[in-house]
C-alpha cells in the first residue's frame, strides 16, 4: 500500500482547511458594507467559526477512533463543501442575512475542525520516516492553500467583479468534494494500530501536556489574529485598496508562513525544534509591535509578512514536540491539542475585534492587545526547555 498517496491527499486536506478559514475574511469589509454589519459582528464570524471547531475537537476525542478515521475525514470534507456552498446560498434564505452567514459557518467549521483533528494523526500513523520534517511540510500546505485562496479570489474579483463572490464560493467547494472521494481510496492507518494509547485521565495527569496545550493555544491565537484581520487591517487602517490589501496582507502572510514550514522541513535534523519555536516567538512579538505601531503603511506590511514567517513553525512544531514526548498519546492527544489551538484561534481574533471596536474600529490597537499571546508562547517554550535541561 502506498502511504505517500495518503500523505498527498492529507496535504490537500490542509488546503481545504485553509479555504474554509480564509475565504470569508476576504469578504469581511464587503459584508460590513452590504449588510450593515458592525466590526463586532464581523469579528464574531471568526470567533464563531473556531468556537464550533472547538466543540468538534472535543467531541472527536471521544468518537473519532471508534467511528474510524476514514468515515470521519470523508464526512469532514462533505461538511466543508456544504458550508462553502451555503456561504453563497444560506444568507438569501433569511430576512437577516447574518443568520444565514452563521449557518454556513457551522457547516464549514465542522469540516475544518474534523480535518484539523484527523489529518495530523493520519499522517503521523503512516509508516514513514522523518516525522518532524513531514509534519512541517504537511502543515505548509495550509499556507499554500491560503495563498491560492487569496490569489484566485483576488483574480476572480478583479475580472468578474466582487459582486459575484458567490460563484467563487461554489467553485472553491469543489476542492473538498473531490478530496472526499480521494480519501475513500487511499490506505489509512490509525495511531492505535501502532501503540496502545494511554487513557485521557493519565494524559491530563502529565504536567508537560498542559504546557503543550498552552503552546497550542498561543500558536493559534498568534497566527489567526493577524491572518484573519490582515485584509481588513491593510485596507482600512493602512489605507490601501482591496486588491492591494488582499495581496499585501493575507497573501504575504501565507507565503512567508509556508516558506518557514518548508525551511524547517529541511533544517529539522540540524536545528532543535524548541530553539526554532522560541526564536519564532520573539520574531512574532516584534511583528505584532510593527503592525500595531506602524507609522506608515510599509512598516505594517512588513510586519504582516514577518508575522507569517514567525508563526509558521508554532502549530506543527508543537504537534511534533507532543508526538515525540508522548508517543502513546493517541488520537485523544491530537484532538485536545487541536482544541487548544482552535481556542486560541477564537480568542485571538475575538480579542482584537473587541478591543478595536472599543477604540473606534482602530484595528491596530486590537493587534497590540493580542501581543499577549506570542509573549505567553515565548514564556511557555522557555519553561519546556528548562524542564528538559533539569532532566538532562
Amino acid at each position: 500500500m502506498n502511504y505517500n498517496k495518503t500523505i498527498a491527499v492529507s496535504m490537500v486536506g490542509y488546503i481545504v482547511q485553509a479555504v474554509v478559514n480564509n475565504f470569508a475574511p476576504l469578504l469581511f469589509l464587503l459584508f460590513r458594507e452590504t449588510w450593515g454589519l458592525s466590526v463586532e459582528q464581523i469579528a464574531f464570524i471568526a470567533t464563531f467559526n473556531f468556537a464550533v471547531q472547538l466543540m468538534v475537537d472535543f467531541l472527536s476525542s471521544k468518537f473519532a477512533s471508534k467511528i474510524g478515521y476514514r468515515t470521519c475525514i470523508v464526512f469532514a470534507h462533505i461538511s466543508a463543501a456544504v458550508g462553502l456552498v451555503g456561504l453563497a446560498v444560506f444568507p438569501t434564505m433569511f430576512s437577516n442575512e447574518y443568520y444565514g452567514l452563521l449557518l454556513a459557518v457551522v457547516f464549514y467549521a465542522i469540516g475544518g475542525g474534523l480535518i484539523e483533528v484527523l489529518v495530523s494523526p493520519i499522517v503521523e500513523a503512516c509508516p514513514t520516516e522523518k516525522k518532524e520534517a513531514t509534519m512541517s511540510l504537511l502543515h505548509s500546505f495550509y499556507c499554500w492553500g491560503q495563498v491560492g485562496v487569496v490569489a484566485l479570489s483576488t483574480l476572480f474579483f478583479a475580472t468578474a467583479g466582487i459582486e459575484h463572490w458567490r460563484v467563487m464560493a461554489v467553485l472553491l467547494a469543489l476542492i473538498p468534494a473531490v478530496n472526499a472521494v480521494l480519501y475513500c481510496l487511499v490506505p489509512i492507518r490509525t495511531l492505535e494500530d501502532n501503540t496502545k494509547p494511554m487513557p485521557l485521565k493519565q494524559l491530563f495527569g502529565i504536567p508537560v501536556y498542559w504546557l503543550f496545550l498552552l503552546l497550542m493555544m498561543c500558536s493559534g491565537a498568534s497566527e489567526l489574529t493577524v491572518s484573519q484581520w490582515a485584509s481588513a487591517l491593510v485596507e482600512d487602517a493602512l489605507g490601501v485598496s482591496k486588491t492591494i490589501g488582499d495581496l499585501a496582507g493575507p497573501m504575504s502572510f501565507a507565503v512567508t508562513m509556508g516558506i518557514s514550514r518548508v525551511l524547517y522541513a529541511r533544517l529539522s535534523e540540524t536545528v532543535p525544534l524548541s530553539t526554532m519555536i522560541f526564536t519564532c516567538g520573539i520574531l512574532c512579538v516584534i511583528s505584532y509591535l510593527m503592525i500595531g505601531l506602524a507609522p506608515v503603511a510599509v512598516v505594517g506590511l512588513i510586519g504582516c509578512a514577518l508575522c507569517g514567517f514567525s508563526v509558521g513553525i508554532m502549530w506543527p512544531g508543537t504537534y511534533s514536540l507532543a508526538a515525540k514526548k508522548l508517543p502513546s498519546g493517541g488520537t485523544g492527544m491530537f484532538a485536545y491539542l487541536a482544541l487548544a489551538g482552535d481556542a486560541g484561534c477564537s480568542l485571538g481574533p475575538g480579542l482584537a475585534g473587541v478591543v478595536s471596536n472599543a477604540f473606534g474600529d482602530r484595528f491596530q490597537i486590537g493587534i497590540l492587545a493580542a501581543t499577549i499571546f506570542p509573549l505567553m508562547l515565548v514564556l511557555g517554550i522557555l519553561k519546556f526547555v528548562r524542564k528538559k535541561e533539569k532532566k538532562a
